[in-house]
């Protein structure tokens, strides 16, 4: 470990995109207040060649796990290492490398109360953000979502589907523990949870580019609607396990004040 800032790049069959990433990564001064780990999720293509080739830390699973298991990898590899805080990016281009620095500032800065954010997330909709245009079906995936977390946890997120997230020691802490994380689909259910349980979830503006190569795992038409529904029925699942008092309590009460306030 070199830094208290842990960088997290799942990876798939990205090799059309992630060298230009890594690329601007190692030409900008972030190496020199953060690490940097790719977890190749069994591409078969050339991405860990790619990375290697590039100097960067790689980790790769013998078989392909899914986009869920290869952050819960990271999230365990920072946990070992003993980091204090973990950001976690695509590899295919669409999160800027200017919101690391912002994301980081973010994580430390206190507020009114003396408590920094638990989990911080890059929204493309907020003032300042900048981000491509987005279809009429995302939108609407993005509509359903925001009213779902509304409804269960009361808390308003305006980009609910973003994988640009930054991360406190207490919350990838308690994600690396078995059964505490979805392998499968982490996203509006994740941010569900950790809101019932009390942890502290910010969003700032985030700069965002449309991909340029490879194929995004809701593409198509049926994958993105199946996945709407899955959604739904993981957060419905994540909603009644804490009203039946059944989801994994933080071990560490740093990241949940907020379960004595409710």
């Amino acid at each position: 470990m070199n830094n208290e800032l842990l960088i997290i790049i799942p990876a798939y069959n990205e090799e059309e995109s992630i060298g230009k990433f890594l690329k601007h990564l190692k030409e900008s001064d972030i190496n020199s207040y953060a690490d940097t780990v790719i977890i190749n999720d069994a591409s078969t293509d050339a991405t860990a060649k790619i990375v290697k080739n590039l100097g960067f830390k790689l980790i790769s699973h013998p078989y392909n796990l899914g986009y869920g298991a290869a952050l819960q990898t990271g999230y365990k590899y920072a946990v070992t290492g003993n980091y204090n805080y973990v950001i976690q990016m695509d590899s295919d281009g669409q999160h800027d490398i200017c919101n690391i620095p912002r994301i980081y500032d973010c994580l430390r800065k206190k507020n009114a109360s003396g408590n920094p954010p638990d989990l911080v997330i890059g929204s493309r909709f907020l003032k300042d953000s900048k981000s491509f245009a987005i279809s009429l079906k995302k939108k609407i995936a993005i509509h359903f979502f925001r009213r779902v977390i509304y409804t269960a946890s009361h808390q308003r997120i305006t980009d609910p589907t973003s994988g640009l997230q930054g991360l406190s020691r207490p919350v990838f802490e308690y994600y690396s523990d078995f059964g505490n994380f979805d392998n499968n689909y982490p996203d509006a259910n994740m941010i569900v949870q950790m809101a019932l349980l009390g942890y502290r979830i910010q969003e700032i503006p985030a700069v965002m580019h449309k991909r340029e190569a490879g194929k995004s795992m809701h593409f198509g038409i049926i994958e993105p609607m199946l996945y709407m529904c899955i959604m739904l029925f993981s957060t419905f699942d994540v909603f009644v396990r804490y009203k039946w008092n059944l989801l994994p309590k933080p071990m560490n009460q740093k990241g949940g004040q907020k379960l004595e306030e409710k």
